[in-house]
């Protein structure tokens, strides 16, 4: 994996797997779902998995993940789309939205920051940005 981030100082991966937080990643690709719910697994987080947004929606309200990892790209409702949709949903209760997407432009990246993602993440990623966007470290949305 790698990052789409630039970062000036590398982070101590188990450091920061060390807070241990409630994911939902929601990417229609089976494998890249699972490839990232495994790391995270690994690192210590509970973690969901939803394949579409209306299912992503129901887990939101449902299972209450403070981390919601949504790929971009999704076939129906876009993950700009989802990201509005799951903050209205959430209300006050804080949830922190995490793009994990193909698109690394400049134009995306400001999309996503506009739909209320606080970070911004280009596949492949690496361990240390994953863990550092989750944990609410540097990797901003723009």
């Amino acid at each position: 994996m790698r990052s789409g981030q630039t970062h000036s100082a590398p982070a101590d991966p188990e450091a920061l797997a060390e807070a241990q937080r409630r994911v939902l990643v929601v990417d229609d690709d089976v494998d890249v779902a699972e490839s990232v719910a495994d790391v995270l697994r690994e690192h210590g987080h509970e973690v969901f998995i939803a394949h579409g947004a209306d299912e992503a929606l129901e887990r939101i309200s449902a299972l209450k993940p403070v981390v919601a990892i949504i790929d971009l790209g999704l076939s129906g409702m876009n993950g700009y789309e989802l990201a509005v949709l799951a903050r209205q949903r959430r209300g006050d209760v804080p949830l922190r939205l995490i793009a994990l997407t193909g698109y690394s432009g400049a134009m995306e990246r400001q999309q996503s920051k506009e739909a209320g993602f606080d970070a911004h993440l280009v596949k492949p990623v690496g361990l240390e940005a994953l863990l550092e966007a989750i944990s609410g470290g540097s990797a901003p949305a723009a």
